[in-house]
């Protein structure tokens, strides 16, 4: 006899569930059964399968609001985090599978992040770097360990990124750290107003924020459009990078914006 509460709701906190609603007399069921049984034993390290015959856990699939059949649900944490009905295509529910089942690589990097002030600099870029050794197209972690070099290694930063390309949901963050790239390899071009600002910002970017941000300032309110517009787009990405809740951000933003007016 079924234990739901065990199989299904226990379970679902150590690995994500996925619970076939189906009954003897459905033919759509007979068709999507064999298919899902097939996927959890090539991805038993995933999730796992527990098939519910409602003729028979009538109480549960009243619980459930089963209306019709086959009804697919999936289990995360003792809750339903996504659901589909009828006989679908094995390249559908692969599909439909990799977008909620959750990664477990996600987890990990989470935590790396919330041990990020209790660790040095070195230290959280070494722990990143085993990270990506075994995750190696994990979007953010890239991200992550490119904004911590940028500033010492601003090579090494730019080849971080490389994958990510215009229209992927990261680019945006990507070309912020591109940008700052930019600066760090710029080269400067002596006895001018604009260059000496941008070289001083460069200089102080990685030890001193707000004095490297007034610099920053300085060098748009000289010539915003220097170098195809670096000064500006360095401000920005810095501001964009910190968040609008960073002190410096609503310490220098509105004088920033009102440099390009």
């Amino acid at each position: 006899m079924l234990d739901f509460h065990e199989e299904v709701i226990e379970k679902s906190h150590e690995i994500p569930v996925l619970v076939d609603f189906w009954a003897p007399w459905c033919g759509p069921c007979r068709m999507l059964g064999p298919i899902i049984e097939q996927l959890a034993e090539e991805q038993k390290d995933r999730w796992a399968l527990v098939k519910v015959n409602t003729e028979i856990e009538v109480e549960l699939s009243q619980e459930y609001k089963i209306r019709g059949i086959p009804n697919v649900k999936l289990f995360v944490n003792g809750k339903v985090v996504n659901e589909f009905s009828g006989a679908l295509p094995k390249f559908q529910i692969e599909q439909w599978l990799n977008e909620n089942i959750p990664d477990p690589a996600e987890q990990d990097f989470e935590d790396i992040l919330s041990q990020k002030d209790n660790m040095s600099s070195n230290e959280y870029e070494n722990v990143v770097r085993d990270f990506l050794s075994t995750n190696p197209t994990h979007k953010q972690a890239q991200l992550a360990l490119a904004r911590s070099l940028v500033y010492t290694d601003p090579d090494e930063a730019i080849e971080l990124l490389r994958d990510i390309h215009l229209g992927q949901p990261r680019y945006d963050a990507a070309s912020d750290i591109r940008t700052l790239a930019e600066l760090m390899q710029w080269e400067s071009e002596s006895d001018m107003p604009v260059s000496d600002a941008l070289s001083r910002a460069r200089n102080l970017l990685k030890d001193n924020e707000e004095e490297a941000i007034k610099a920053i300032i300085e060098a748009v309110t000289i010539d915003k459009g220097y170098h195809d517009d670096l000064p500006r787009r360095t401000a920005i990405a810095l501001f964009r990078i910190w968040g609008n809740d960073y002190p410096l951000t609503k310490k220098y933003r509105w004088q920033f914006d009102m440099q390009l007016y």
